[in-house]
C-alpha cells in the first residue's frame, strides 16, 4: 500500500514512513537565477586562485613569496582539511544515513551502523593503498626503513644542503674523478626526487579525490537551495577557497618534474568541480530534491567515504608526517610555533564555517 500522508492511521502506519515523510523536504528553489549563475564564476575563480597560489609560489621563485606566507598557506590548509573531515563530512553523513535519520530507520539501513562502517572501510582502504604505494617505492629503490640516506625534503622550508651534502670538490688535477663523483651524485639526487615524488603523489591523489566528492555535493545543493542561498553563497566562497588552499599547499610540496603539467591540471580539476556541479544543480533545479530518500543515501555514502579519506590523510599525511615523523623538520622554535598556530587557525575557522555550511 502506498503511503498517503493526508490519510494516516497512527495505529497501523509504519513509523519509518511517517518519519521519512516528516524529514523529507520539497524542492526549495526560489529563483535568484542571476545570483546563482554568478556563484559559478565567483566560486570557480576565487577557489582556483587559492588553489594555484601555493603552487605558483613554489614553482615561480622570481615572485619571491616570503617563507612565512608559504608556510601559512601550507599549514592553514592542513587545518582546513582536518576540520572538513569531521565537521563538513562526518557530521552530515550521520545526519543523512545515521541511525537517527530517515534512511537509518529504513529497511536494511536499520540493521547496522552503516555510517561509521563506511568511514572505517574507507579509512582502512586508503591505508592499504598508501602502505602499498610506500612499499612499492621501497622495493623499487631497494630501501629499508633504517636507511639513513635523506629523502629530498619537500616544501620551501627544506634545507637545500640536504641533497648536496655528499658532493666533494676535488683538487685540481683530479678532474675526471670529480666529474664522475658529480655525475654519480646527480643520478642519486634524481633518484631521491623520483622516490619522493612517487611516495607523495599517491597520497595526494587520494586526498583530492575525497575533496572533489565533497565539492560535487556542495555544488548541487547550492544550485537548488532555497532561502538559505543568501547565506550559503558567501560561506561557500570561503569554504571552497580554504579547501583549495589546502589542496594547493599540499601539492606544492610534491617534487614534480620541472615543466610538468600535472600540478596545473590537478589545480584546475579542483577549481572547476564546484562550478560545474552548481551548473548541473541549476539544470535540475525544479526536479532535484536534496532532502529525498535517494539524495540522502547518495550524499551520505559519498560524505562517509570522503570523511574516511580526509581523516586518514589529515591525521597521517598532514599532521603525523609533517610534525612527528619528518626527519628534516625545522628545529626553529619560532617557525614551529607559527606552523602549529596556523594549523589550529585553519581548523578553527573551517570548523566555525560548519555552522552555516
Amino acid at each position: 500500500m502506498v503511503f498517503d500522508p493526508h490519510n494516516v492511521d497512527l495505529t497501523t502506519a509504519s513509523a519509518t514512513e511517517v518519519v521519512c515523510y516528516l524529514d523529507a523536504s520539497s524542492n526549495d528553489y526560489n529563483g535568484h537565477m542571476g545570483a546563482r549563475i554568478s556563484s559559478i564564476f565567483v566560486i570557480g575563480i576565487i577557489s582556483s586562485i587559492a588553489t594555484f597560489f601555493p603552487v605558483v609560489a613554489k614553482r615561480v621563485p622570481r615572485l619571491r613569496i616570503p617563507l612565512y606566507v608559504y608556510l601559512f598557506a601550507k599549514y592553514f590548509g592542513a587545518g582546513v582539511i582536518i576540520a572538513t573531515a569531521f565537521i563538513h563530512l562526518l557530521d552530515p553523513a550521520y545526519s543523512e544515513i545515521g541511525s537517527d535519520s530517515c534512511v537509518g530507520r529504513t529497511g536494511h539501513w536499520a540493521d547496522y551502523s552503516w555510517c561509521p562502517a563506511i568511514v572505517l572501510t574507507s579509512l582502512m582502504i586508503i591505508f592499504l593503498m598508501d602502505f602499498g604505494a610506500e612499499r612499492y617505492v621501497e622495493k623499487k629503490y631497494g630501501l629499508c626503513r633504517d636507511d639513513p640516506e635523506p629523502i629530498m625534503a619537500s616544501g620551501v622550508e627544506a634545507d637545500p644542503s640536504v641533497a648536496h651534502n655528499h658532493i666533494h670538490h676535488d683538487r685540481p688535477g683530479s678532474t675526471d674523478k670529480g666529474v664522475k663523483e658529480l655525475e654519480s651524485q646527480s643520478d642519486s639526487e634524481s633518484e631521491m626526487i623520483e622516490r619522493s615524488f612517487r611516495q607523495q603523489i599517491a597520497a595526494f591523489l587520494i586526498l583530492e579525490f575525497g575533496v572533489i566528492f565533497h565539492s560535487v555535493i556542495i555544488g548541487l545543493n547550492l544550485g537548488v537551495t532555497g532561502s538559505e542561498f543568501a547565506t550559503l553563497y558567501p560561506v561557500l566562497v570561503f569554504h571552497q577557497s580554504f579547501e583549495g588552499l589546502g589542496i594547493g599547499a599540499r601539492m606544492s610540496s610534491i617534487p614534480f618534474k620541472k615543466g610538468s603539467w600535472l600540478p596545473w591540471l590537478l589545480c584546475a580539476a579542483y577549481g572547476l568541480t564546484t562550478p560545474i556541479s552548481i551548473a548541473i544543480g541549476l539544470g535540475v533545479r525544479t526536479t532535484y530534491n536534496s532532502g529525498s530518500f535517494t539524495a540522502n543515501v547518495v550524499s551520505g555514502v559519498l560524505d562517509a567515504i570522503s570523511a574516511g579519506i580526509l581523516i586518514y590523510t589529515g591525521l597521517v599525511e598532514l599532521i603525523a608526517r609533517d610534525f612527528l615523523f619528518d626527519p628534516h623538520r625545522t628545529q626553529d622554535d619560532k617557525r614551529l610555533t607559527f606552523m602549529v598556530c596556523t594549523l589550529f587557525l585553519g581548523a578553527g575557522i573551517m570548523a566555525l564555517l560548519g555552522k552555516w555550511a
